[in-house]
């Protein structure tokens, strides 16, 4: 006769139970803990993180961008001129000239700095130092400046065009595009001169800081262009075309009419 075999009964399952998570606790593997699973961000988060800018048109920023007070904007441009210049025009071709620029386009860039919108480590900081009405003097100031550089202040635009044969190029671009890319011309935004409103102007605008923001725009680098009209664009331009639009506002060409050029 077989002798009966041993068996551990449910306290000895227990029990074994027991050193088993005891014994994983002190080994730093928790069985019985339940895994925290991070809650996914709120929709308005996400929409936010992948929104181009945090500016929304409304009447309300409407009135505080284009209401600001100059004297006081003045005052407080003064910590900019080290970069931008004594009277918006800077001394660096990489450094954007504020002069003439449009109030309510300023602003929109300040505020897409102030949130991260718009990548720049140093504008990052001091535009975060910035309330928004504060945003809006400035803005106003800059606004009221003439477009046309005073030479005692050392300004670096225009600049010479390195490339004559871009006239050509840069004029063809201006005027018509190119249909067959489905690029519009530069005019249709910026103006024939170079100037409209509420588009950036880029007819005394330094030719290195337009080249630096299309290849931006190309390589998606710079991403607060609302509906991605400049990603777009500068994506299909080839680099010849972008260093001839560039160069071609750089040099102050921009002020004549298309086709009033010759090389």
């Amino acid at each position: 006769m077989d002798s009966p075999k041993p068996t551990i009964g449910i306290r000895g399952v227990v029990l074994l139970c027991i050193a088993v998570v005891i014994f994983s606790e002190l080994l730093g593997l928790p069985i019985l803990r339940r895994a925290i699973v991070p809650a996914p961000p709120p929709g308005n988060l996400v929409a936010a993180a992948s929104a181009p800018s945090l500016v929304a048109w409304n009447e309300a920023t409407i009135v505080l961008s284009s209401t600001g007070n100059p004297q006081r904007g003045e005052f407080i441009s003064r910590r900019c001129e080290s970069c931008h210049g004594v009277e918006g025009f800077s001394s660096q071709a990489s450094t954007p000239n504020l002069a003439g620029i449009d109030a309510q386009y300023l602003w929109k860039q300040l505020q897409d700095f102030r949130t991260g919108k718009r990548k720049s480590v140093l504008m990052q900081q001091i535009a975060g130092a910035l309330t928004s009405r504060d945003a809006a003097d400035v803005a106003a100031y800059y606004a009221l400046l003439p477009n046309a550089p005073d030479a005692q202040f050392n300004p670096s635009f225009p600049q010479t065009l390195h490339d004559q044969s871009a006239i050509d190029n840069a004029q063809r671009l201006l005027a018509v595009g190119d249909p067959k890319r489905g690029i519009p011309p530069c005019q249709a935004c910026h103006g024939p001169l170079g100037y409209v409103r509420p588009a950036p102007s880029l007819a005394s605008q330094n030719s290195d800081y337009v080249l630096r923001q299309l290849n931006d725009f190309a390589q998606g680098v710079r991403t607060n262009d609302v509906n991605l009209p400049m990603r777009t664009i500068a994506a299909e331009l080839l680099p010849n075309e972008r260093q001839a639009v560039a160069e071609f506002y750089g040099a102050d060409l921009a002020r004549f009419p298309v086709g009033y050029i010759s090389q």
